[in-house]
């Protein structure tokens, strides 16, 4: 069996008397596509924290790639996990175009800065065109529409060619439209041949388009359940996570969750 993209032992997070993640377990192989869902305070935000380095375990390990958290140098190994969120959308300066927004990528560089290498734009410029946003190149960051800055950003995240890409709540903000179409361009990425292993993090089923293949249900720290998502996203499973009586139906490769009007079984 090749190394799995992910591998996480027995992670708990604590801090103080607060145990943030408890126990958690959790593999992702090479060709699968997750989602994560769970409430607020589920342990999502955590999660993708201790992937990054940005939280250190109490205890348990976490292994990134074939590289063991404290065993490595966790800076290097971010250059290889593209992460779109929106702490990474906030930094980024209104004045710069498209273009050099993507090159940054390579270099892990906020407000890109120096000359622009012959080979970084000939990369980005294709990367624009892999994600549908050739015409953007040039467009300044305050001027693109929520869904064109995703777009950006997965360029962005791209650059670096990473074997692992994490979206975090990646249609926070967007409209119905926008939201459909940015969807339907995340379906085609993960579709590619080659394409990084996706991790995309929601609260909403209705999120979940046909590329993904696994899902992670958190609920207070804990796994509720992981594995293919047709056995795990249940009515059951979906309203323990969420601490109510909900519905779940699917309708061509597509889901949606209502309340229910008694308590699920």
């Amino acid at each position: 069996m090749p190394s799995p993209i992910l591998d996480i032992r027995n992670l708990t997070i604590r801090r103080g008397e607060t145990r943030i993640l408890d126990d958690l377990s959790w593999t992702v192989q090479k060709g699968e596509h997750w989602v994560i869902l769970g409430a607020n305070g589920s342990g999502k935000t955590s999660l993708l924290s201790s992937l990054t380095g940005y939280l250190s375990p109490t205890s348990g390990a976490i292994t990134v790639l074939g590289q063991t958290f404290g065993e490595t140098d966790w800076r290097e190994l971010r250059t290889h996990v593209g992460i779109v969120s929106s702490s990474v959308r906030q930094m980024l300066a209104d004045h710069e175009p498209a273009l050099l927004t993507v090159i940054s990528g390579k270099y892990a560089m906020i407000d890109y800065w120096g000359s622009v290498k012959s080979a970084d734009r000939a990369t980005a410029t294709r990367i624009l065109r892999a994600v549908e946003a050739s015409h953007l190149a040039d467009r300044r960051w305050e001027v693109l529409s929520q869904g064109e800055r995703q777009r950006v950003l997965i360029g962005r995240a791209l650059m670096a060619r990473p074997r692992l890409l994490i979206l975090d709540e990646p249609c926070a903000g967007l409209d119905p439209v926008a939201r459909e179409h940015f969807l339907a361009f995340v379906q085609r990425l993960g579709a590619q041949r080659g394409a990084p292993a996706l991790i995309f993090v929601t609260h909403h089923v209705e999120e979940i388009v046909p590329v993904f293949s696994h899902a992670l249900l958190l609920r207070k720290g804990q796994v509720l359940d992981f594995g293919e998502k047709e056995a795990v996203l249940t009515s059951r499973n979906l309203s323990k996570t969420f601490d109510a009586p909900l519905r779940l139906a699917q309708k061509g490769g597509r889901y949606a969750l209502s309340a229910a009007s008694r308590v699920v079984r």
